[in-house]
């Protein structure tokens, strides 16, 4: 029995079109949209484990969001060699999209991605219809990069205070033109030692305008 409050988590298999089969963590909701968390791609040596990924896992579910984390192949418990490759790295993602929304409350879907630049989410956005986009500490992000991103896509920056982010005036600049947020932690570094709960509240309000969107008439 699951009491108010706790947060459960469950192991999740996710077949590829590869024939791998990469591991996964899913947590229950009832919330639309369900919430999509990529690793870092594997190149930059981190996994669905990462404490950032986890707590975004948690924020969200706790919320009431479905949620899917998910290890890329080569990494942690999925099989398959480890890819260097942005189409395998897709392809991987698309396999956990099918998988979340099987297990989800409906198609929407919020992805967030950890680390990585604007590629991968710009890709999936390209193939796939998006409820809303958020980038934690991502490589790189140009204000070009956040124009170029569908206008109607709610989208949300989170930042840590203590390291550069390149232009960091002109991303926020880019944001608010299109309605969406960027959200600095204070006193951190992109290993979210301090305020770490913050990163996870910002992709559960995001998770929350979403979902108001997609709840509008006409919005399915």
């Amino acid at each position: 029995m699951v009491l108010k409050g706790q947060f459960l988590e469950r192991p999740t298999l996710i077949p590829t079109v590869g024939g791998w089969v990469l591991e996964g963590m899913s947590h229950r909701g009832h919330r639309r949209p369900l919430v999509l968390v990529i690793p870092q791609p594997p190149a930059q040596g981190s996994g669905m484990d990462h404490v950032v990924g986890a707590e975004v896992a948690f924020a969200v579910s706790r919320a009431g969001h479905p949620c899917l984390r998910f290890n890329f192949r080569g990494v942690g418990g999925s099989q398959g060699p480890l890819s260097r490759s942005p189409d395998d790295w897709l392809d991987d993602v698309l396999a956990a999209l099918v998988v979340a929304r099987e297990n989800g409350v409906s198609r929407d879907v919020l992805a967030v991605s950890l680390g990585a630049s604007d590629a991968l989410l710009g890709r999936l956005a390209s193939v796939e219809p998006l409820a809303g986009a958020a980038f934690i500490s991502p490589s790189f992000l140009s204000p070009a990069d956040v124009a170029r991103l569908p206008v109607d896509l709610p989208v949300a920056l989170v930042l840590p205070e203590l390291e550069r982010a390149g232009d960091r005036a002109g991303l926020s600049e880019a944001l608010q033109a299109r309605g969406g947020v960027l959200e600095v932690v204070p006193g951190a570094t992109s290993a979210y030692q301090r305020n770490l709960p913050l990163v996870g509240k910002a992709v559960a309000s995001l998770a929350h305008q979403a979902g108001e969107l997609g709840a509008r008439p006409g919005a399915d």
